[in-house]
């Protein structure tokens, strides 16, 4: 059995974790309610942009452009979404196990598969697993501007267009990300980027037809390439703020069983205490007993 002076050590070094866990989690809600606001701000535009977008896909002649062309995908490539520090709970752990599945699905299918990596637990985990990386991105997290989104996506945009290329070319793109649903909630998504998934329609359910203006390839060379860039803006937004909610969770749950392992070892403090009392006064008892 562990002596008073061991339990009290052990009671005052979980409250010092009570205390830092306590700490994270108010800083990790302060950070929820930024990234949530920003998410709520982009959602509508982004939302709608896809809509618009996939609408134009189902009505427009797919070859006109290369974001649209469907091909067969012998090279793919896998965008997983990770954060880049732990504490989080599961948040780490159900993307990569998601986007692992998904890869080995791919492999199946494709004769290559290739990672992009956002996020340093996604990089990690593939990394030791021996996977190849087009490109990684580290720390995106401390310097979050739309200018640093838009490169990589201009980067897998680019990739994906150039077929001609052996080499760097791609077929096809996935996203992996999770999606912010509530405080308590995210949900592992799986989403195709390139090519543009058209939003399937019957005839009566398309209540406007759309006219061209210069010419119908110009307007789709303009708006397609932003999609990319929006769409990666979005997921990334939706991947933090459900990242500080996985966090403010985890930090509450950490807190909650320090203070029940508290509560479990004073106790114990008091019961090993009151048993040194006890042996004591029997030993006095006896010892009184003996002088007379």
């Amino acid at each position: 059995m562990p002596s008073l002076k061991q339990i009290k050590r052990r009671i005052g070094s979980v409250n010092n974790t009570k205390q830092i866990t306590r700490a994270m989690k108010m800083v990790s809600a302060a950070k929820l309610r930024r990234a949530q606001d920003s998410m709520m701000a982009a959602r509508p535009y982004s939302d709608r942009l896809r809509a618009l977008i996939r609408d134009l896909a189902a009505r427009t002649d797919r070859g006109l452009h290369p974001l649209l062309a469907e091909r067969e995908p012998r090279r793919v490539c896998v965008v997983v979404v990770t954060s880049d520090r732990g504490l989080a709970g599961s948040f780490n752990l159900n993307i990569n196990r998601r986007a692992h599945k998904v890869v080995r699905e791919m492999e199946r299918q494709a004769e290559e598969v290739k990672l992009i990596a956002i996020g340093r637990k996604g990089y990690d985990y593939f990394r030791k697993r021996g996977y190849e990386f087009i490109q990684h991105h580290i720390g995106l997290s401390r310097d979050f501007t739309f200018s640093n989104v838009l490169s990589i996506g201009e980067a897998i945009r680019n990739r994906y267009v150039e077929t001609h290329d052996e080499d760097t070319g791609l077929d096809r793109v996935y996203l992996i990300y999770n999606e912010f649903k509530n405080v308590v909630t995210q949900e592992v998504i799986t989403e195709q980027l390139f090519p543009i998934v058209p939003e399937l329609k019957t005839e009566e359910q398309y209540p406007v037809d759309y006219v061209y203006e210069p010419s119908e390839p110009q307007v789709l060379d303009s708006i397609l390439p932003r999609y990319a860039n929006v769409m990666l803006w979005h997921v990334l937004l939706e991947s933090f703020a459900a990242e500080h909610a996985a966090r403010m969770n985890a930090m509450e749950n950490a807190t909650n069983n320090a203070a029940d392992l508290i509560e479990s070892l004073t106790l114990q403090y008091n019961k090993a205490r009151q048993a040194a009392i006890t042996k004591e006064i029997l030993e006095v008892v006896a010892g009184a007993e003996g002088l007379e």
